[in-house]
């Protein structure tokens, strides 16, 4: 029992921050229809899961993951503020180590935040399944998406912050860590999917165009998660040059079979032993080479793209050129947080803008 206190008190924050989105959602959107008000709630929740996950960057990238090392509270407590007196002990035996005030501020604020999406989430699920039921009853003839996929939306977000308290109790495992990346952009994909099925405006394109859509998102997909295992494992700088990799050499002596071990500590080989620099550079360059791959291809589907969609030819091509630009200022600045927090916005928006993309293809033509 003592254990789940601080898991409702966290909760309860959650839901408090989720009050003011929730009241704003309301207001904005009470001359609206039922399914306009959804797509309103989704789009704001979209929004914030955007935000959550620049946000989830800005905790790795400031050593904040694990600044309180239990969860979900904070040394047993619901904010760092009942854990003062642990958080001066650590912070007084290592004063630059993981735990200190400002390091569990900023994780606690992270998990507040993401209680507050779950919740809105949650509303959402249960407003489709509400609608669902009226469909078709007092004179409601609008047209009602599944509540299915909000559902599943409400499921992944569960698994989602299940890998977040791994992260935290596994010492931020690499593989644990990379996975909490990826269901927290699988969960930006959802929503655009599901934003888009409440007013359908599909595109007319060819058959094959979708194709092309779909090769581009799995592509980018694996881009982000060889750069999930970049951060995670901090090998941004093991290449500190560019076009070359280190020290003028264009490909030094790699180790991808150890960097590349999935089941490890963070900076540990799996048979033990730190991490080679080989190994780090060897995922470095990984990301470098899918780079080029997925910046290619998304050239290629804008091309593609010129006739049918002239707009979102321009956005892709928009997003690619955010990434260039951000992922070059990581090695040639020294990893700057700014341009690290820009280079996984642009992710981010990058496979939410593919996403919306595909379901508006969903009826193509032959």
């Amino acid at each position: 029992m003592d254990s789940l206190l601080p898991l409702g008190q966290v909760a309860a924050i959650g839901g408090a921050v989720a009050i003011g989105p929730l009241l704003w959602w309301r207001q904005r959107s009470r001359a609206s229809t039922s399914t306009g008000r959804l797509r309103a709630l989704t789009a704001l929740t979209l929004f914030l899961t955007f935000d959550l996950i620049v946000f989830g960057a800005f905790t790795r990238l400031t050593d904040s993951g694990l600044g309180c090392p239990d969860w979900p509270g904070c040394y047993s407590s619901a904010s760092p503020v009942g854990a003062r007196e642990h958080i001066e002990a650590a912070q007084a035996a290592m004063p630059t180590g993981p735990v200190t005030h400002g390091k569990a501020w900023i994780e606690m604020t992270h998990r507040y935040l993401a209680s507050g999406v779950g919740l809105l989430i949650l509303v959402m699920t249960v407003l489709s399944w509400r609608l669902k039921r009226l469909e078709h009853h007092d004179g409601q003839r609008e047209r009602v998406p599944s509540p299915w996929l909000p559902t599943l939306t409400l499921v992944w977000v569960c698994v989602q912050g299940a890998f977040g308290a791994l992260t935290v109790t596994m010492k931020l495992f690499p593989a644990i860590v990379t996975l909490h990346l990826l269901f927290g952009v699988g969960l930006l994909m959802l929503l655009p999917w599901q934003h888009e099925a409440y007013e359908p405006r599909p595109l007319a394109v060819p058959q094959t165009l979708r194709a092309a859509v779909v090769a581009v998102l799995v592509l980018a997909i694996i881009q982000v998660a060889l750069g999930g295992w970049v951060s995670t494992n901090y090998a941004v700088l093991a290449c500190d040059e560019f076009p070359t990799c280190h020290n003028g050499q264009w490909w030094p002596a790699l180790d991808f079979a150890q960097g590349f071990q999935l089941w490890r500590e963070l900076g540990h080989r799996a048979g033990g032993g730190f991490l080679s620099f080989e190994a780090l550079a060897a995922i470095h360059m990984a990301h470098r080479i899918g780079a080029a791959i997925v910046f290619t291809a998304i050239l290629g589907l804008a091309w593609l793209l010129r006739r049918h969609a002239p707009n979102w030819s321009r956005w892709l091509l928009a997003a690619a050129g955010w990434q260039l630009v951000t992922g070059l200022s990581n090695v040639v600045l020294d990893w700057p947080i700014v341009a690290a927090l820009g280079h996984t916005a642009g992710a981010a928006m990058l496979l939410a803008l593919l996403t919306t993309l595909l379901a508006r293809l969903k009826k193509a033509l032959p």
